[in-house]
């Protein structure tokens, strides 16, 4: 799906700002601020935790200078799932909160006339959604106290009431969270470009269309003169001497191929560059890369998790003040403006469906939900939207599900998606899968990943606050996966660390025990050359449901909220720095 492009062909009428908004159909109508989750944006307990269904609604009207083409509301995500009305009739429907969708509305807006659109939204999760939510009213974090009969009581009164019981350890921010366009395309025009670049200047190239025309395609350079050009649908261009796609601190080079067709045109951004696992390496660009950057999440203040441009690049400034080079979009697809940012800034990015929780909180079978068919169509649909963009270098096809109670349900569910993954990208990026803190040795399926990713907070969550049993562990551990001579990733590890507390010794959630247990395990990582990867364990602190284990949100970032540094930042600084240098 291309993202809406404004050109000689095209037009692209943005809604942001200021819709009314009701939690309830009986409720008054209110102003809200699209994009952006509604949990945050009232002091009102009944939006931070709403449970169901929600109306947003707006006029909008058609330019009498547009009338011809085909008209489409874009709407880049809504949490979790869509009905469109327009002046009551329902024109679109979606099922997802982390990709985009399109609703063709031609012949309905009258030109120069408005009408009303309508956006039912549903924010409830369970076993049937991506990411999971516990249904029966499970608690995810904290203690449980599962035969006390009261609590008992409890739990079946909370599933009664309706509330959202999240399997994942980060808010459930709901709502229109990116933005909504109204776009106008010719009736003959493109509908898709794939790329596939190789190191050498070839490029070959496929525009998918509808309607009747001849398939132009020019190559621009970053200066946008001319330095290839082809004729046809498919075909391959070559570009001579090509300069390559070099992530941060080399040069994230970009082209641009200028696509026509009849009366239609569009530019695709690409970079030459390419993607190979060799043994324990991960080469880029042929040449041994090493994933040095913290994971992040979409969440701010107020915004939630709303498409916020300003806090994309300050965020990806606060990258490059680390010396960092990647993250992994933990745990669902970004806005496609942060992989945008990302390709001209040279940032790498692991590419991560909203596949989190298919694991704990329960003892039944996860793989028996009936979740399968739509996990692959996310996964083609994540693949067919960034699959050009040179900063997405692997695919995650979920986070932290079960491995090994389970094993081998799970080695044929995750193994199909494998496969599919594969199958589905032009580019045949590789394909991991992050594992969860588990029974690693009858685990199956993490093995046979492209990359093996391994979330592990040995000292923390387990050996708590003993950092040399913490570096015991996790040698032993290492050790095991040193035997499939396959590289190895870090994908998480961290402390939750109170901004501002101190202590002459380091002890949990001081700010000196953060840093001392990423010496520790940085130190352990250092001693194997099949660890390519180090992704520690938050950017920045981030919102969560309420629990006795998160006292406001979880506090693993190495930034506040508010993106101030805690003392791990400065030595991540030094550390990726030198690395850096070398």
């Amino acid at each position: 799906m291309l993202y809406p492009q404004n050109n000689r062909a095209r037009t692209v009428i943005d809604l942001s700002g200021v819709w009314d908004f009701r939690l309830t159909e009986d409720a008054p109508w209110e102003p809200l601020a699209v994009p952006g989750s509604y949990n945050d944006q009232k002091p009102d307990s009944r939006y931070r935790e709403h449970c169901g269904l929600s109306w947003y609604r707006r006029r909008i009207a058609l330019p009498a200078a547009l009338h011809e083409g085909r008209q489409v509301l874009r709407f880049d995500a809504v949490t979790h799932n869509a009905r469109v009305f327009l002046d009551g009739v329902l024109v679109g429907e979606h099922r997802g909160g982390f990709l985009p969708f399109d609703v063709d509305v031609t012949g309905r807006l009258l030109p120069g006339a408005s009408a009303e659109l309508c956006v039912e939204v549903d924010n409830r999760i369970g076993r049937h959604s991506l990411p999971v939510g516990n249904e029966g009213g499970v608690v995810f974090l904290g203690t449980d106290n599962a035969n006390v009969p009261a609590v008992e009581e409890g739990k079946r009164w909370q599933a009664a009431r309706g509330r959202n019981v999240p399997n994942f350890d980060f808010f459930n921010y709901c709502g229109i969270n990116r933005p909504v366009r109204l776009c106008v395309v010719p009736e003959n025009r493109i509908e898709d470009i794939t790329l596939v670049p190789q190191l050498d200047g070839r490029v070959h190239y496929r525009v998918d269309t509808a309607g009747e025309g001849s398939v132009a395609v020019e190559i621009r350079d970053a200066e946008g003169l001319c330095v290839g050009r082809a004729e046809g649908a498919e075909d391959d261009i070559t570009v001579e001497n090509p300069h390559l796609w070099e992530p941060r601190p080399g040069t994230p080079y970009l082209y641009t191929a200028h696509v026509t067709f009849a009366g239609d045109e569009y530019d695709q951004t690409f970079g030459f560059r390419t993607v190979e696992v060799r043994g324990h390496e991960f080469l880029l660009n042929g040449k041994p890369f090493h994933f040095h950057g913290p994971c992040k999440h979409e969440d701010s203040a107020i915004h939630g998790r709303g498409t916020d441009p300003c806090l994309n690049v300050a965020d990806i400034a606060l990258f490059g003040w680390l010396h960092a080079n990647c993250f992994r979009t933990s745990h669902y697809p970004y806005a496609e403006e942060m992989y945008a940012l990302c390709d001209r800034e040279g940032i790498v990015i692991i590419d991560e469906t909203p596949a989190v929780g298919i694991a704990a909180g329960t003892r039944e079978n996860p793989y028996a939900w009936g979740l399968d068919e739509y996990h692959a169509d996310v996964l083609r649909a994540l693949i067919a939207r960034d699959k050009n963009h040179p900063c997405v270098v692997m695919w995650s096809l979920g986070n932290e599900p079960d491995t090994d109670i389970f094993h081998h349900e799970a080695f044929l569910y995750w193994r199909r998606l494998y496969e599919l993954a594969h199958a589905s990208d032009p580019q045949n990026r590789p394909v991991t899968l992050v594992c969860c803190q588990n029974n690693y040795p009858v685990d199956e399926i993490t093995r046979t990943m492209d990359v093996l990713c391994l979330n592990r907070y040995y000292g923390w969550y387990n050996l708590s606050g003993d950092l040399e049993a913490a570096q015991y562990a996790l040698r032993r551990e290492l050790d095991f996966w040193a035997q499939f001579d396959k590289p190895v990733i870090l994908s998480e590890y961290g402390a939750d660390t109170i901004a501002g507390l101190h202590g002459a010794v380091a002890e949990m959630f001081t700010e000196e025990f953060q840093v001392a247990f990423y010496e520790a395990f940085n130190a352990c990582l250092d001693e194997r050359p099949f660890v390519i990867g180090e992704m520690p364990w938050n950017f920045a602190d981030f919102g969560t449901a309420q629990s006795p284990m998160r006292a406001g949100g979880n506090r693993k970032g190495l930034f506040t909220r508010d993106r101030r540094p805690k003392m791990a930042a400065h030595y991540f600084r030094r550390r990726w720095s030198e690395m850096e240098a070398e």
